[in-house]
């Protein structure tokens, strides 16, 4: 069955009784399905939790496979509610129907009488400081690629499809719906890119981003320039750095394409000739 959204969050409200309110929401990948449940603070426990799925399955009358769950304060205690339902959890950015139900419901809060006047952004999530990558995976003490090592590329989304997913590359993530034609776009459409040669060390750093479960990455202006890979709920990882004019052009000319093509773009990187290296491929897309 296709995987319902999860989230457990403190929404502006509290009880009768003053005492702040915590919200458990559960939808279907096509809100053909919803649920809700909310208690005072000293309630929520893997008990409450676990009642409130289980409450959310009799409704629905089946179980999905998976949870997938967005907010990263809310994983613990939904993957420990939902091990006797036998529900695995899966963290994900990728929650779109929950993200639209929960700004929805930002604009419904006020209008409740034991809402409180407080800031409030429902999908805020705080983003630690980027981390630099390990040095072992460039080979190098410096720990990063210098420029002649990688590189901002783009193919279009015909040359996309036709080529890169048909390869023998062993580590790759390539969701279908995420695919350009998928999404829509034009067959011309650049899809920007950052080529990695990784040579010998290909396969661990093809296997490290793999473990991150990455995002997406972003060219920032800076002093120095950087990229950055995010993945993970909320992890930042410092991709490389580099102060060459011609490079944060390239980024520059990154970023707008991928305005261009609904944030789409990928991450190859490739080994050296040596045939004892692997690599990696990724289709990642920045959320709006």
């Amino acid at each position: 069955m296709p995987a319902w959204q999860a989230d457990l969050h403190r929404p502006p409200l509290v009880s009768d009784s003053g005492d702040p309110l915590w919200e458990l929401l559960l939808c279907s990948e096509d809100f053909a399905f919803s649920y809700g449940a909310t208690a005072p603070q000293g309630a929520i426990d893997k008990a409450w939790v676990t009642a409130q799925i289980a409450q959310a399955l009799a409704k629905a009358g089946t179980a999905p496979d998976t949870l997938q769950v967005f907010r990263p304060q809310a994983l613990s205690l939904l993957s420990v509610a939902c091990e006797p339902l036998g529900i695995a959890v899966e963290p994900t950015r990728r929650t779109p129907a929950l993200h639209q139900w929960l700004q929805q419901r930002a604009k419904w809060y006020p209008s409740q009488p034991n809402a409180i006047p407080v800031p409030y952004h429902p999908l805020h999530i705080e983003s630690p400081p980027p981390l630099p990558l390990p040095e072992s995976l460039w080979g190098a003490s410096s720990g990063a690629p210098s420029p002649s090592r990688w590189g901002f590329t783009a193919l279009s989304a015909y040359d996309f499809e036709q080529t890169l997913p048909h390869e023998p590359i062993p580590l790759r993530h390539l969701p279908a719906p995420r695919l350009p034609s998928r999404l829509g776009l034009a067959s011309t459409t650049p899809i920007p890119g950052v080529v990695v040669d990784a040579g010998r060390q290909a396969m661990a750093l093809a296997r490290w981003i793999q473990a991150q479960t990455p995002a997406w990455l972003s060219y920032i202006r800076g002093n120095p320039d950087g990229l950055i890979l995010e993945a993970g709920l909320c992890d930042r990882w410092v991709f490389t750095t580099f102060e060459d004019a011609e490079v944060s052009q390239a980024g520059q000319r990154f970023e707008q394409r991928k305005q261009q093509s609904q944030g789409l773009h990928f991450l190859l990187v490739r080994p050296d000739d040596s045939g004892m290296t692997t690599t990696g491929l990724w289709l990642l897309q920045q959320e709006p």
